[in-house]
């Protein structure tokens, strides 16, 4: 099992950027693919990016693509999403999530362990 804490949040102007980072408890962090997910003000859960065991492979979503970066860094326990060319529409509260297997995944019910989020507000 693993426990997930995001930080890194904030307020932040138009073109702005943010790295929030996923910190995991546990020793066998290293054995999970890690996801982004963020959720916008009435509207659902979406995913954002994903990254596998030891980093090989990362997929993002097309809103994102090009402005967005996963990375991990197995040693510290920790995921990271760096955000720039902030937009407007990228303000929501940001999920981060642990799934124990090797390759990437995209969609939430994959996921059984969550972050509690942290909020990211971008202004126009």
């Amino acid at each position: 099992q693993v426990q997930l804490k995001e930080s890194g949040g904030g307020l932040v102007q138009t073109g702005g950027s943010l790295r929030l980072s996923c910190a995991a408890s546990g020793r066998t962090f290293s054995n999970y693919a890690m996801g982004w997910f963020r959720q916008a003000p009435g509207k659902e859960r979406e995913f954002v990016a994903t990254i596998s065991r030891k980093g090989a492979i990362t997929d993002y979503a097309d809103s994102v693509k090009g402005r967005f970066t996963i990375s991990r860094e197995d040693a510290k326990n920790t995921v990271y999403l760096q955000m720039n060319s902030l937009k407007p529409e990228d303000t929501a509260v940001y999920y981060c999530a642990a799934v124990l297997r090797g390759g990437t995944a995209v969609y939430e019910y994959e996921y059984p362990y969550w972050g509690q989020g942290t909020q990211v507000t971008v202004s126009s």
